[in-house]
């Protein structure tokens, strides 16, 4: 039931001849940070909107029952907050397999609090890939979560660890906040 997108995105990006590669981070890459970076900074990416349309078969459910993550949909107008890492290209061998279920590496443009841009790439789970779940309504996404778990631990754990992530970089993400709400 699930996309191994593992050999799709080495084979999209090659890294020759460069040291470092920004990455943004919006969902567990911004608190669950198990990989090495040069480099942090909060930014934000545009056109963008944060959702719990992705199903997670291989970490906060199972093929059985899949948990919900968040994934990028295109959104004009909209913005995403989340933190960017420099990382060494060899960190995408680690970071391609934990994103392994659906996500593909795209380009983009991210901008950082000092309003500097910088070009980079970001895990977006397209609504094309075997695990997508799509939109629901706030209370059957809560419901889904709350009763998912896989062997990275408890959907719960995902949504509430996301939250509190984003209110420490000071983002509101009313999509976020209103799922926590049924959790709390």
């Amino acid at each position: 039931m699930s996309f191994d997108t593992v050999a799709h995105n080495r084979s999209r990006q090659q890294f020759n001849g460069v040291s470092s590669v920004w990455l943004f981070g919006y969902g567990s890459l911004i608190y669950k940070v198990d990989f090495p970076f040069l480099e942090q900074q909060p930014a934000t990416i545009e056109g963008w909107a944060r959702r719990f349309w992705q199903g997670s078969h291989d970490h906060r459910g199972t093929p059985e029952a899949p948990g919900r993550v968040v994934t990028l949909i295109s959104q004009p107008g909209a913005t995403c907050k989340g933190m960017a890492y420099r990382v060494s290209p060899d960190v995408f061998e680690h970071l391609d397999v934990r994103e392994k279920n659906g996500y593909l590496r795209f380009s983009t443009t991210m901008t950082f609090d000092d309003g500097s841009n910088a070009e980079g790439l970001v895990y977006i789970a397209t609504e094309d890939n075997a695990a997508f779940l799509g939109p629901a309504s706030t209370l059957d996404i809560a419901s889904q979560i709350a009763r998912s778990s896989g062997p990275s631990g408890p959907n719960s754990e995902y949504l509430l660890k996301l939250a509190d992530a984003l209110r420490t970089l000071g983002d509101h993400d009313p999509h976020v906040f209103e799922l926590e709400s049924h959790l709390r």
